[in-house]
């Protein structure tokens, strides 16, 4: 399957509920967001279900106030034995002028799973073109570190 298979687009309208005292969104709901629109992606790509694993480092660039709209594009970037990268981009849009704000990117690790909860096989990720085989190199390179951290992590409990 081509990365562009797995692509999701979502659309939400900022609403009063979902922010701050300042009129911007809570980050705890532009995470939410991103886990939701990253987990389609990768159902897409599995055809079964997927659990979150990891969410990498989450900057937000830019504020997303009330009355905006939120866009959230998410793609499968690689893919493993049974897991894989999605990558989200958020951005606001004013609904007047139709401008849109890249707002943070987000990279997510999602296993897929099997009815019993257990990690189960996924798909041949099938990068075509060179933007997509870029995406796959850099996922790669994330999954090197994030794999470095863990085990870093697990000597340092260890000790």
């Amino acid at each position: 399957m081509e990365p562009e298979q797995t692509r999701c687009e979502m659309t939400w309208i900022v609403m009063p509920g979902q922010t701050n005292a300042l009129g911007t969104v809570f980050g705890g709901q532009v995470m939410a967001w991103i886990d939701v629109c990253a987990a389609v992606s990768a159902q897409r790509f599995t055809r079964s279900n997927v659990v979150t694993a990891a969410m990498d480092d989450l900057l937000f660039r830019a504020p997303i106030k009330h009355g905006q709209v939120v866009v959230l594009q998410a793609m499968v970037n690689w893919a493993g034995r049974t897991s894989m990268e999605v990558g989200v981009r958020v951005e606001s849009e004013d609904p007047f002028t139709g401008v849109r704000t890249h707002t943070s990117t987000c990279y997510l690790t999602f296993v897929a799973v099997d009815a019993d909860g257990q990690p189960t096989a996924v798909p041949k990720l099938t990068p075509l073109s060179s933007e997509a085989q870029r995406r796959c190199h850099q996922a790669e390179r994330r999954r090197q570190r994030r794999l470095q951290a863990r085990e870093e992590d697990r000597q340092q409990r260890n000790s």
